[in-house]
């Protein structure tokens, strides 16, 4: 499990409980911009005891149980491999899903993300982007990745979502555009 499987957990629970960000800060001895960043996966480095103190005022628990033999594809991990490939220092799967969440992309990070969303298998990207999505609200994530394209000048990318963005909109259904497109 990662850190915004975790958050996202954390936010559903709270939401639940009938909970404000600011509350359950106060109640757990954290800042109240420490627990959205908790919550959205972004937090750079949190101690396991803070994230258990939360977990506990929520009535969740953290656990660590085996693997299942059969796992669904680690797209997060195949995503970094596809970026990594052209690059000695590799992209890691914590920067990749932070750059996904925040839509801020270090500076030594760029040219990866750039690759990847070039030269990334689409259905890579696809599973991507519904994985990472499952942490976070509808639509954040594709929105970030559109905005890292647009300042990375990945062309391919945006072709691709405005392909699918035109097969999604009902005007195009209705005058057939977009039949055909393959999006991301």
């Amino acid at each position: 499990m990662r850190l915004p499987e975790i958050g996202s957990a954390i936010r559903a629970a709270r939401a639940a409980g009938g909970l404000t960000q600011a509350e359950l800060a106060v109640r757990a001895g954290l800042s109240r911009t420490t627990l959205n960043q908790l919550e959205n996966g972004v937090f750079p480095d949190i101690g396991v005891k803070k994230v258990q103190n939360v977990l506990e005022l929520l009535g969740l628990d953290l656990s660590v149980v085996r693997a299942p033999k059969k796992r669904r594809p680690d797209f997060v991990q195949m995503a970094c491999t596809s970026a990594s490939v052209r690059y000695r220092e590799p992209l890691a799967e914590d920067e990749l899903v932070h750059a996904l969440l925040s839509g801020k992309v270090p500076r030594n990070r760029r040219p990866h993300l750039r690759s990847l969303l070039e030269e990334a298998p689409e259905t890579v990207l696809q599973g991507l982007v519904a994985r990472v999505g499952t942490w976070t609200r509808p639509g954040k994530v594709e929105k970030n990745l559109l905005k890292i394209a647009e300042s990375g000048k990945s062309s391919s990318w945006q072709r691709s979502t405005s392909s699918r963005r035109r097969a999604a909109s009902p005007s195009s259904r209705r005058s057939g555009r977009g039949s055909g497109t393959r999006g991301c």
